[in-house]
């Protein structure tokens, strides 16, 4: 298996290897670049975002500025909105149905490091580059969802369907469709029903 094999499928890879190292480039230097864009340079900011998120939907809108490790290997579905800095480490895949809502500061973190420091630490590999030891999980949030401001994903968590996941929160686990949960850890709280529709909260109008 090539490292980035490796790396996708959430074994122990190389990150110093050569062609992880080069898409890595790509991918902040297209950050970077859109982070320099204002919102009315719409055509530079879709030709940008076409570089580096090949696989999203119609009326994907990021606010920005973004973070992607690389891009890539992350997937947006249609109507899909970040607000301000949105990070995403994908060494292994990141999947976002279709109308998504994500709040300001929001980090989807697939990466995990050994526990122990003997293995964590960085070291000099045969081939005489420096590196460390890294692996991943992959993330997926269903379709329909919100996730407030300041939520962080970890690894292997997985969001289902209509679920809101309140702000402050770091998902660790599963949380099932329809969800509402918050914490630390995100818990479940309730069911979301038909009773929370906007028309039968008489007090906002």
């Amino acid at each position: 298996m090539t490292e980035t094999e490796k790396m996708l499928a959430g074994k122990i890879y190389d990150p110093s290897d050569p062609e992880l190292a080069l898409l890595r480039r790509r991918a902040h230097k297209l950050c970077k670049m859109y982070n320099d864009t204002f919102e009315d340079d719409t055509e530079k900011r879709a030709e940008l975002l076409d570089g580096l998120l090949p696989e999203k939907g119609d009326g994907v809108y990021l606010q920005g500025p973004i973070y992607f490790d690389y891009g890539k290997f992350t997937k947006l579905g249609k109507n899909f909105y970040a607000n301000f800095n949105f990070t995403v480490l994908d060494v292994c895949p990141v999947t976002f149905g279709d109308d998504v809502f994500v709040g300001p500061n929001v980090s989807v973190l697939t990466p995990k490091h050994p526990l122990y420091y003997v293995d964590r630490n960085i070291y000099r590999a045969e081939n005489g580059r420096t590196t460390d030891k890294e692996y991943g999980a992959p993330i997926t949030v269903g379709s329909n969802c919100w996730i407030a401001g300041n939520v962080t994903i970890l690894a292997g968590a997985r969001i289902g369907n209509g679920c809101v996941i309140g702000g402050g929160s770091v998902v660790t686990g599963v949380i099932p469709d329809d969800s509402l949960a918050y914490g630390v850890p995100c818990r479940v709280v309730r069911r979301i029903t038909e009773s929370d529709r906007l028309k039968y909260k008489k007090e906002l109008f």
